[in-house]
């Protein structure tokens, strides 16, 4: 395999998907690449996304992919108390939107290698020359969605290495539900972190946590299950990795070059949901390359526009990431006072609710206006559907 492309994608997760069928249907000659065997597999993640991403990103969903209907997502703190936050969305069998995302952008003319790993790299004479497992292809513009292991960034030096956290998941049967993805912030578990239950068909669920605290996760994800009553539930199976959680690498594009998806660090920084943000990001990067191609213009100043479309777009994420080390900062207690404050239906807080609460808060415990308090806040409005959050 010795061609030359206009793109070459490097990954087929959502980000890469997306891409490799946004520059498929605008006439660029595209391949992707992807080091598994099968694309979606192994899958990493929680599998949600909101009815919000699909409208925003054009994906019309088939029913096939779609494992769970659910109704919004639910916040559980430390003592029980909950509040909900109703926005559609849908729980995915994740392999499968993969796998059907893929074929969308092959059937929209986009090539698909597998298994090839991008093995070396380098820019001459205008081009990528880009070695992998399956020979060397060429391309005029190479677009990174290789996910948290972000290997062109890593292999030409481009940035430094953006903070992670673990994330570690059980699917388990006979799972009771009520229609919501429930997050919870019990700090004695998730150090850092939370822990979720995902409802998924035929009884089943996603059951797990994210933490700094590697070394404990899975002990605390078992504490976690037997504290549910769920110790006896059968589990289908394990699953995981690491999620980016310090926001977008410094630097996002070079000359032919971009990087999208959770390889640019593009997760939702309070719950670390990343298939909206790489389904966006790999469309503005397949307008840029087009741009770029029509243009005949590879520079690295013919990418700056991919730039500027994410910051025009993306949530703040330097305040959000401020927020969410605020917020786990605070201690069960004072999580237990801010979630009994809290409406149990976010539906209806409004900008007066909003006041009102953050009054009550600060006259409780002054003392978490200098911890953060409002950052924190924010973090919790930037995790809804409209603000990239799932």
């Amino acid at each position: 395999m010795d061609e030359t492309f206009d793109v070459v994608v490097v990954g087929a997760g959502p980000a890469g998907g997306s891409a490799g069928l946004h520059c498929s249907r605008n006439g660029l000659k595209t391949l992707i690449i992807e080091e598994h065997a099968k694309v979606g597999e192994p899958v990493h993640c929680g599998e949600c996304l909101s009815i919000y991403a699909t409208k925003n990103t054009g994906v019309k969903l088939p029913e096939e992919v779609v494992s769970e209907h659910v109704k919004g997502v639910r916040v559980v703190f430390p003592d029980g108390t909950s509040s909900a936050l109703n926005e559609d969305g849908y729980v995915l069998e994740k392999h499968l939107f993969e796998q059907w995302l893929s074929q969308q952008a092959v059937e929209a003319g986009a090539q698909l290698k597998l298994p090839a790993r991008l093995e070396e790299l380098q820019r001459k004479g205008g081009l990528w020359e880009l070695k992998t497992t399956q020979g060397i292809v060429k391309s005029k513009i190479l677009i990174d969605a290789s996910g948290v292991a972000s290997v062109v960034s890593r292999k030409l030096g481009l940035n430094e290495r953006f903070r992670t956290v673990t994330g570690i998941q059980y699917e388990l049967r006979d799972i009771p539900r009520d229609g919501y993805l429930d997050f919870y912030l019990w700090p004695r578990f998730a150090k850092h972190g939370y822990l979720w239950m995902i409802p998924k068909k035929d009884g089943r669920a996603n059951v797990g946590l994210v933490t700094t605290d590697t070394n404990c996760a899975k002990k605390n994800t078992d504490l976690f299950v037997e504290k549910m009553g769920w110790k006896g539930k059968e589990k289908v199976k394990t699953f995981g990795g690491l999620i980016p959680c310090s926001g977008p690498l410094k630097r996002t594009f070079d000359e032919g070059l971009m990087i999208i998806g959770d390889a640019a660090g593009f997760t939702s920084p309070l719950f670390e949901g990343g298939s909206h943000l790489g389904l966006k990001s790999g469309e503005m990067a397949a307008q840029v390359a087009k741009a770029a191609v029509d243009g005949e213009n590879f520079t690295r100043e013919a990418f700056t526009p991919y730039e500027q479309k994410w910051k025009g777009e993306f949530p703040p994420y330097e305040k959000i990431v401020k927020g969410k080390d605020a917020l786990y900062g605070f201690s069960d207690d004072e999580l237990n006072f801010i979630g009994k404050s809290f409406p149990r239906n976010f539906d209806d807080f409004g900008r007066m609710q909003k006041t009102l609460f953050g009054l009550k808060v600060l006259l409780h415990n002054p003392s978490l206006y200098s911890r953060g308090f409002a950052s924190a806040m924010h973090a919790f409005e930037y995790s809804q559907a409209k603000c990239y959050g799932w």
